[in-house]
C-alpha cells in the first residue's frame, strides 16, 4: 500500500482525534465520515478492531508504512525497557519526525518532503533517508545552500522548539537530539500497549 495522500480531515474523523493539528473541519465535523454521519449506529468493536485501530492511528499520525512500522517494532521489542514506549522513542527518533520536531517543517509530510529533497544534513552529512534513525548527541541541520528557502524559514519563525529531547539554535539553524523522549514527553494521543498487544497474538 502506497503512503496515503488523501484528505486529512477524513482520517482525523475516523479516530475520532484531530491527528494531523488542528482543524476546523474536524471541529465542525468531530464524528466518523460515512454517508449516514453522526446518525448511523455502530455496531461494538472487538478487542482485534480497537488494537487494530489504533496501530492504524499511529501509522497515519506518523506517515509510516506497513512493513516498517513491524520492522520498528521488531526492533523495541528486542530492546531493554517497555516495548510500547521504546516504539514510541524509536518512531519519534526517525529522521523526517525530528525535523518536523524542530520546527524545520510545519508537518512530517513536509519534513519527509525536505530530508527526501536533500535540505537536511546529520552531523555534518546530507542525509536523504526519512526513515534514518537519529542517535543521541547527532547535529540535524538545515544544509547551507537551503537555508534561505522561503518554505523552511517561514516554518522555523511560527515554531516553538519546547521538547526537553532537542536543543535548537536558530543562527546556525541547527539543532542537537540529545535523548529519547519519555513516553510523558511525547505528545502524541497514541495507547501503544494496544499495538503491543496486537502484534503478540
Amino acid at each position: 500500500m502506497a503512503r496515503y495522500i488523501g484528505p486529512r480531515t477524513k482520517i482525523a474523523r475516523k479516530f475520532k482525534d484531530p491527528i494531523y493539528g488542528p482543524d476546523k473541519s474536524y471541529e465542525r465535523k468531530n464524528y466518523p465520515p460515512g454517508q449516514h454521519g453522526a446518525s448511523k449506529r455502530r455496531r461494538k468493536q472487538s478487542e482485534y478492531s480497537i488494537q487494530l485501530m489504533e496501530k492504524q492511528k499511529a501509522k497515519y499520525t506518523y506517515g509510516i508504512l506497513e512493513r516498517q512500522f513491524k520492522n520498528v517494532f521488531t526492533r523495541a521489542s528486542s530492546k531493554k525497557g517497555i516495548t510500547g514506549t521504546v516504539l514510541l522513542q524509536l518512531i519519534e527518533a526517525r529522521l523526517d519526525n525530528v525535523v518536523f520536531r524542530m520546527g524545520i517543517a510545519p508537518t512530517r509530510a513536509g519534513a519527509r518532503q525536505l530530508v527526501g529533497h536533500r535540505h537536511i544534513t546529520v552531523n555534518g552529512e546530507i542525509v536523504n533517508i526519512p526513515s534514518y534513525s537519529v542517535r543521541p548527541g547527532d547535529v540535524i541541520a538545515v544544509r547551507e545552500k537551503s537555508k534561505s528557502l522561503e518554505a523552511i524559514t517561514n516554518s522555523l519563525s511560527g515554531s516553538s522548539h519546547s521538547f526537553s529531547w532537542i536543543e535548537w539554535n536558530d543562527e546556525k539553524m541547527s539543532g542537537r537530539f540529545l535523548n529519547y523522549p519519555e513516553r510523558e514527553e511525547i505528545p502524541e494521543n497514541i495507547k501503544e500497549q494496544l499495538i503491543v498487544e496486537l502484534y503478540s497474538k
